[in-house]
Parts: C-alpha cells; structure tokens; sequence
C-alpha cells in the first residue's frame, strides 16, 4: 500500500503541489550528484529527463512530458552493462517519474546511494549529502519513508 503522505491532495493524499515540487528538485538533486559516475561522456537522454523534471518541477511542462523522459533514462539503464551507470540511469528515471508518482523520490535517491556503493564510495556520505539537502518541509516524509525502502534494497 502505497504512503498517503506521497499522494497528491487532488487524489485523496496529503501531498500538497509545493510538496511534490520539492520532492522533484531533491530527486533531481540527488541524480544529478551522481551523474559523472557514468564516465566522460554521459548519455544526453539522462540530462534531458533531469532538465525535463526540473522544468516540471517549476510548472514549464506536463506529467506526461516527465514520465517520457523518464521511460528514456531507463532505456539507457537497460543500455548499460556497467553496475554503477545502470544505477544511475536508474536514478535519473526515477527523478523524473516523481512527476508522476512522487514516491519514485524515494527510488531516485536509493539508485544513487546504490551507484555510488558500486562505484566503491560511500553511501554514508552520499547519504549525509541526500539528507543535507533535504527541504525541512518534506524532511521527515522523506526519511521514515526511506528508512523501510533501504531495507527492501539492502542498503
């Protein structure tokens, strides 16, 4: 069963529009730290779905437009071979299907804890700069939240 505290207000959840802007941005946030995990040259469909989310996030395009970009990011992900660039590919499509659903947040900032874990880094540190970044409105949403889905990806 999915959280309330992730369903939009309009669907019956507590999830205000400023709320889910803010997921997004973090979402965005914690892909885009992980992003030049992927090589030299990074897949222009990955930045484009982190510049289609954002511009979702500040109300420039549809839910639609976001959820394309992220079906793109994780055809890339499907593309690579590579265990840390599939996991940000992951993250990356993740971030922008937040406009559609916004616990998808939440997969955002996992993959790049996991990218980060197959790139021999430290996911604690990661994980610190996740939370440093953390709007305080959304904060404690956030981390219960997460909590229970570390355990379900192992982290």
């Amino acid at each position: 069963m999915r959280d309330i505290r992730f369903i939009a207000e309009h669907r019956g959840g507590l999830l205000t529009k400023r709320h889910h802007q803010e997921l997004m941005i973090w979402a965005c946030g914690c892909a885009g730290h992980v992003l030049p995990l992927t090589g030299a040259t990074t897949d222009d469909r990955l930045i484009n779905a982190l510049i289609v989310a954002r511009d979702w996030a500040d109300g420039n395009t549809t839910a639609g437009e976001a959820m394309k970009a992220s079906a793109s990011a994780h055809a890339v992900a499907r593309e690579f071979t590579d265990p840390v660039s599939v996991a940000v590919a992951r993250a990356v499509g993740h971030a922008a299907a937040t406009a559609h659903m916004a616990d998808h947040s939440l997969g955002a900032s996992l993959y790049a804890l996991k990218a980060v874990r197959n790139a021999g880094g430290s996911a604690v540190e990661e994980k610190k700069h996740q939370n440093d970044n953390l709007p305080p409105e959304i904060r404690d949403m956030v981390l219960t939240s997460r909590l229970e889905k570390e355990r379900q990806f192992r982290l």
